[in-house]
């Protein structure tokens, strides 16, 4: 194979052709940051209107579901970015650039909380009032998924902290207790679930106002699945703290405006998708860490322990489910430093020994 054959320059000559085709073969490419997915973006920079280059690779990525959830938002009155090119076939799209404002970024220098924060729990309020919020296609956020992904922590987390894959039927049991508690829970209101609302995903944008005033990134994976998800997601999130009062206010504006039918079963939902949320997220940035070797995941990992912790202590249905992880992995709030070549050192020698 010659150099010219490579993935990665066979990939950037289908980027070339695809701006040809659209008539952005003048433009320049500035690659952005990438996150925990194959999907890349790039600026384009000397075209004809501020627009970014989203290569989503077949098969490892699907650029299809990102088009179709965005072009739902938009006709609810939300705002994704608006969608201006797109090859199904090769993974490209051009789509709207929001810019440089997303909330981490404004946050970071300094803006206050409580307009953007207000502005995303409205989008929400928005989504979920619409008569029409459910009605896209998607795959749904339930039980099944959502015990998928409750299993992460003990398969990787577990891996991360025990130094061993744990036994299989511990994992079992776990996921089962995890299942005991799902069939407890009241009947919930469907809505789209983004799934990762989140201040790296959102931006803040001029000239709008309300809910529209809210850029929606990252929202490809989207489920149609419990209305708390996105809301918990925002308000307590595992990357960022935000005022806890600032919280519990837009929490109360959000049921004030909402109305859920079921205002105590929704607050039951959300002290428990919280903590599978939480779960979740532990195994999957050990996950990342360990085998998939991103490095900036362990940093969060003692933020997300906290607030398991909390969740798993807030609602008594949990406790079972507490008691089998201190058993299972006893030095779980303990998170492993933040050295990930280390980790993936320590993990590695101890499955050659075994």
């Amino acid at each position: 194979m010659t150099d010219s054959d490579s993935p990665a320059d066979n990939r950037a000559l289908a980027r070339a052709d695809f701006l040809g085709r659209t008539g952005q073969n003048a433009a320049t490419l500035e690659a952005l940051p990438v996150d925990a997915s194959f999907r890349r973006y790039f600026r384009l920079r000397g075209g004809a209107r501020p627009m970014l280059l989203m290569d989503a690779p077949p098969p490892k990525e699907d650029v299809r579901p990102f088009i179709r959830i965005a072009r739902h938002l938009t006709s609810l009155g939300l705002s994704p970015p608006a969608i201006y090119e797109f090859d199904e076939i090769q993974g490209f799209a051009l789509i709207e650039d929001f810019g440089e404002g997303t909330y981490t970024r404004l946050l970071d220098a300094g803006a206050a909380e409580g307009p953007l924060f207000l502005s995303a729990t409205e989008a929400l309020v928005s989504l979920h009032s619409h008569a029409r919020g459910a009605a896209v296609e998607a795959l749904p956020y339930d039980q099944a998924k959502l015990l998928d992904e409750a299993a992460e922590l003990p398969e990787w987390y577990g891996l991360a902290v025990n130094g061993a894959p744990l036994p299989v039927d511990a994992v079992a049991t776990f996921t089962g207790l995890w299942r005991t508690v799902l069939d407890q829970m009241p009947p919930t209101e469907p809505s789209l679930v983004l799934l990762d609302y989140h201040v790296d995903n959102l931006m803040a944008l001029e000239g709008r106002e309300g809910a529209a005033a809210c850029g929606l990134l990252d929202f490809q994976d989207a489920r149609i699945g419990p209305k708390p998800y996105d809301l918990l997601t925002l308000l307590r999130n595992e990357r960022r703290a935000i005022d806890p009062a600032l919280s519990d206010a837009l929490y109360d504006y959000y049921i004030a405006t909402a109305r859920p039918a079921d205002p105590d079963g929704f607050g039951l939902w959300y002290r428990v998708l919280a903590a599978q949320r939480y779960t979740k997220v532990l195994g999957r940035f050990a996950r990342l860490t360990l085998r998939d070797g991103r490095d900036t995941y362990l940093r969060y990992l003692p933020r997300v322990v906290m607030l398991l912790t909390d969740a798993l202590d807030a609602e008594p249905l949990l406790g079972p489910v507490h008691a089998h992880l201190k058993a299972i992995v006893p030095d779980w709030q303990t998170p492993p430093p933040d050295h990930p070549a280390a980790l993936r050192q320590r993990v590695a020698s101890v499955a050659r020994r075994s």
